[in-house]
């Protein structure tokens, strides 16, 4: 009597997010590290604040579209009217959903997954909002899946800007239009990445006086040393 055999079990695919203030390059690496698994054979999907496609599903796709729509594709007067405690519940709305129906389901496959814009710059901004319960913001993001690597790049906000060129009132937590307004903001929202590294246990790289293939190697390095993946 044969028996038949039953398709193995994937391994569970990692999560590598890349964190930090605006201007620190995370987009770039992200991309590059996305680029370099999928090159070197690995199953990889690269996500970021609009990737929206539910794999298989199109009535879910468009649902996730039309938040991530609310939650990014606004007016900027009507972002204002709404209020901190309301975007605060609807972008923890929106990481649940990303969570869910896209991130669970390709871990679950096999598939690496490197997320992009991660809510952690997100809990950092409504950290130093004095208006924002500081325990509410914790709260709401408490659920999501807990990343196998956070890579946070680590610049100062000045060295930031200096390499990003000009920024949104967003960018400066709508405290002015000047450089200084958002040096001021940025350097108080990378204080809160650097206490939620110490908590988190992150690889910082201090990308200062790094250009972007050197951190792209050292971010590659630390793929291998940290989750054997080799790219």
């Amino acid at each position: 009597m044969t028996v038949a055999a039953h398709p193995a079990t994937p391994a569970r695919g990692r999560e590598i997010t890349i964190t930090g203030i605006d201007g620190a390059g995370k987009s770039t690496l992200a991309s590059r590290l996305h680029r370099a698994l999928t090159d070197a054979g690995h199953q990889a999907l690269l996500i970021g604040k609009h990737s929206t496609e539910v794999p298989m599903d199109p009535e879910l796709s468009a649902y996730v579209d039309h938040l991530n729509e609310v939650v990014y594709r606004r007016d900027a007067r009507v972002a204002q009217a709404c209020g901190d405690h309301y975007w605060l519940l609807a972008l923890a709305a929106w990481y649940t959903l990303q969570d869910k129906l896209v991130i669970q389901p390709a871990l679950a496959a096999g598939t690496h997954v490197i997320l992009d814009n991660a809510h952690h710059k997100i809990l950092a901004r409504y950290t130093v909002n004095a208006d924002v319960s500081t325990r509410l913001a914790e709260q709401v993001f408490t659920h999501l899946t807990e990343p196998d690597l956070v890579i946070f790049l680590s610049i100062g906000a000045r060295e930031a800007l200096a390499r990003k060129g000009s920024f949104t009132s967003l960018e400066t937590g709508h405290s002015g239009g000047g450089d200084e307004d958002f040096i001021r903001y940025q350097d108080s929202v990378l204080a809160q990445l650097r206490e939620q590294e110490q908590r988190g246990g992150w690889l910082s790289l201090d990308v200062t006086d790094m250009d972007r293939n050197t951190v792209f190697k050292t971010a590659a390095s630390a793929l291998a040393d940290h989750l054997q993946l080799t790219i």
